[in-house]
């Protein structure tokens, strides 16, 4: 079974893409991108740590409604 490691905010970036959000946009504080008019905050951070990053895809699962395995993150 696979782990959940750091990613970078690039990495981060590109795969919400694959999921087909939209961005990232400047907004006020943080940048943002764009699902199905739903907004993800995304943190100025150069990397993400594994708290702070499960923390962001359990948003990404609630935005698209669906799970999102390890596996598959890693993968993408």
């Amino acid at each position: 079974m696979a782990r959940w490691m750091p990613c970078k905010r690039r990495d981060f970036i590109r795969r919400l893409r694959n999921f087909g959000f939209d961005g990232p946009y400047s907004g006020t504080r943080h940048q943002f991108m764009i699902f199905n008019q739903q907004r993800l905050a995304i943190p100025s951070n150069s990397e993400y740590s594994v708290p702070q990053l499960r923390m962001m895809v359990r948003e990404v699962k609630e935005i698209v409604e669906r799970e999102i395995t390890v596996d598959e993150w890693n993968k993408l």
